[in-house]
């Protein structure tokens, strides 16, 4: 059975959506509508395409410079499980995740049991960029982020050592 996941679109390969050379999928559907998003349209649940995650992996697969897929939005945590499955997919290709997400590592962790594949989507990530862009604290010249109040996790690294992980 085919898991299908709604999205804005896919950048097959980008240098500024994380570390290495990554696939960029963009979740469509996003619940925080932050003031000066950078990407507004993937803000409604019933825009972008309804694809398999399947047809995203063969894109990936076509490509053997990859280093890992990054998952953006919209929301992505909104369509958790599906991203569990594409990510779950992905590192069979030896691809790491990265997430992107307006919700805290701390909110996430915290009401992963009211919200079906928060936990298991979390624990597919490699990297998590957490926390919603606040305009007023934008910042061009941070890498992989848009506002100093977001920060970027190693996520496996924080699970092991029961404390939050910034990467620089």
């Amino acid at each position: 059975m085919a898991t299908y996941i709604r999205i804005a679109g896919i950048i097959k390969e980008s240098i500024v959506d994380g570390p290495g050379i990554r696939m960029v999928v963009f979740a469509q559907g996003c619940k925080h509508k932050c003031p000066g998003c950078h990407n507004p349209q993937t803000h409604s649940f019933e825009g972008g395409e309804l694809v398999t995650v399947d047809s995203i992996i063969e894109q990936a697969k076509k490509n053997p410079l990859l280093d890992g897929i990054t998952f953006s939005g919209g929301e992505p945590f909104e369509q958790a499980e599906a991203f569990t499955s594409l990510a779950r997919e992905a590192k069979k290709l030896n691809l790491d995740i990265m997430t992107y997400t307006g919700y805290t590592y701390e909110y996430i962790i915290k009401n992963s049991y009211k919200h079906r594949g928060w936990d298991t989507l979390l624990n597919e990530t490699d990297i998590l960029v957490d926390g919603r862009y606040e305009e007023d604290k934008r910042n061009l010249l941070l890498k992989f982020r848009g506002s100093e109040n977001q920060r970027i996790i190693d996520v496996n690294r924080s699970k092991t050592e029961n404390r939050i992980v910034i990467i620089d």
